[in-house]
């Protein structure tokens, strides 16, 4: 186990590491941050010359790996980060330095039982993508097909492993403070960042996942997902079919090429929808540079590291909470978060459906363009922290995308209404899910299991096994002492030492935790 002092020595490097390139100004200024938090990002900040301009990417890049996968998911969130963050962010996508080449061959060789040359005719050695995690070559096949070869960077689970583990023994004792701290749940968003990490390390995960999207959308016109190459993949190479198309960032060589702009965002928006809630497994890395349009029109989308999934209960609650939004049935909305136990039941559903309305009739029937998204979702905090709403990590992944989704939408047609173009989407899934004839089949399915089980169930008890809400079962979170309990304090000696040490390092809260909560 990872002595206290270790983590409080990476927590003062990278807290260091922050403030020297000004990236804790603005946890200092946000009246959301807890003020222990405030006091030891100043603290930590101490003697360093931080530039004018915050340079937020050098600092999650001198950090390390896992800090520059945080730093990817945040340059998506300009309504949380800011612009300035977010623009700045952006260069963390798809423009670090490479490994060498004589490294990716090496590490590519030691994963297969057979020579590189039966398998590829050729591997380009300038990547065509480097990012924290791996980096993309272009090869051709043995049976001269072009492929996409991505290799994981060398030593990358071994540096992941030990910043996260730091990660959650920060969050351990940042929840540990109580009130705003605790509701946002910093150790479970942790956890939640840990598993989709663990998942991108694993290249094997991140094509059955490819192989399962492409399936599921087997059927949508005009969004496809390229074929997985499974002879050529393994837990630390993936193989998979070249794409040839322009990026959908490109707007003007969109324009160039005759493709009609408002449909392609339109399409967009609705392959999102049918794979959140029709599938509930989902694309969750929606950015710019993972989405092509080929010659023909089709949206192509790559790279399957960060994947989400949503039960089918959780789903109609989301498609029924979408369609109230945009027809204004907020009491409905209301009932709905009550019904999935996001809200606790000592609240008033009426008082919360009118903190709705204050929300969401601003937004109804504008265009993206004319709306404050900052505005909007600073409505929407004010409502979980009076309401004592807990953060549901299972779904700020979900939130993330559709911000994604959105923001792509909106640079593609900035006329483009997202509750419109949503909302017929909706309404045709409730219909078909929620209708009367779909009822009648899942209460005759429901029943006939019921009992099937019910040999089982009477051996149950009730106390025990209490109905659930809206959100999952939480996984267990991992054990960590606190630096002042009472066995640390008896084993490590005193802990005012070790809380002053920490006040130092804090400055990684910064990028791990404190933005990281209100997602």
């Amino acid at each position: 186990m990872t002595r206290p002092a270790t983590h409080i020595w990476r927590l003062l490097k990278w807290g260091r590491t922050a403030a020297k390139h000004g990236a804790l100004r603005g946890i200092e200024r946000d009246p959301n941050t807890p003020s222990p938090v405030r006091r030891l990002t100043r603290l930590a900040r101490l003697g360093t010359f931080p530039p004018a301009v915050p340079d937020y990417a050098g600092a999650f890049r001198d950090i390390g790996p896992a800090a520059i996968k945080l730093g990817q998911s945040l340059a998506t969130r300009p309504d949380l980060v800011g612009e300035e963050a977010a623009n700045n962010l952006l260069s963390l996508q798809d423009s670090l330095p490479p490994v060498a080449f004589s490294e990716i061959e090496a590490a590519v060789a030691a994963t297969f039982d057979q020579p590189l040359d039966t398998l590829f005719l050729s591997i380009d050695p300038v990547p065509v993508g480097a990012a924290s995690i791996a980096q993309v070559h272009k090869a051709v096949t043995s049976d001269g097909r072009q492929v996409a070869l991505k290799v994981l960077r060398p030593g990358i689970r071994e540096k992941f492993a030990r910043d996260i583990q730091t990660y959650e023994w920060a969050a351990a004792h940042v929840e540990a403070m109580g009130d705003e701290a605790a509701r946002l749940r910093p150790r479970a968003t942790i956890a939640n960042f840990k598993r989709w990490t663990n998942t991108e390390l694993d290249l094997r995960r991140e094509a059955a996942s490819a192989s399962e999207l492409a399936e599921s959308m087997r059927g949508f016109e005009g969004y496809r997902v390229p074929t997985i190459d499974w002879d050529r993949t393994n837990g630390r190479v993936m193989t998979v079919e070249w794409i040839d198309g322009v990026k959908i960032s490109d707007r003007e060589a969109l324009i160039a090429a005759g493709h009609d702009l408002e449909e392609l965002a339109e399409r967009l928006v609705l392959a999102f929808l049918t794979q959140a809630i029709s599938g509930g497994f989902f694309h969750a890395d929606m950015h710019q540079g993972n989405l092509f349009v080929q010659a023909d029109g089709t949206i192509v989308a790559i790279d399957f590291g960060i994947m989400g999934r949503i039960d089918r209960r959780a789903r109609q609650w989301l498609a029924e909470i979408l369609y109230g939004l945009t027809t204004g049935n907020y009491q409905r909305v209301a009932e709905i978060h009550f019904e999935a136990q996001y809200v606790p039941s000592h609240h008033s559903v009426g008082e919360f459906a009118t903190a709705l309305r204050a929300v969401g009739e601003p937004m109804r029937g504008k265009p993206v363009k004319e709306l404050s998204v900052g505005q909007m979702l600073d409505g929407l905090f004010a409502i979980t922290r009076d309401f004592d709403m807990q953060t549901q990590p299972h779904l700020l992944l979900l939130q993330k995308t559709m911000v994604m989704v959105e923001g792509i939408a909106t640079q593609l047609n900035p006329e483009i209404n997202m509750w419109d173009t949503s909302a017929p989407y909706v309404r045709s899934w409730i219909r078909d899910e929620l209708g009367p004839e779909a009822a009648l089949a899942d209460a005759v399915k429901e029943n006939m299991a019921t009992l099937l089980r019910l040999p089982d169930l009477v051996r149950r008890v009730e106390e025990k096994f209490p109905p659930k809400g809206g959100a999952p079962e939480a996984a267990p979170l991992p054990e960590v002492e606190l630096m002042w309990d009472r066995k640390a304090k008896k084993r490590n000696g005193g802990w005012f030492g070790y809380v002053i040490s920490a006040a130092i390092g804090a400055g990684a809260v910064a990028g791990a935790l404190a933005l990281g909560w209100i997602g």
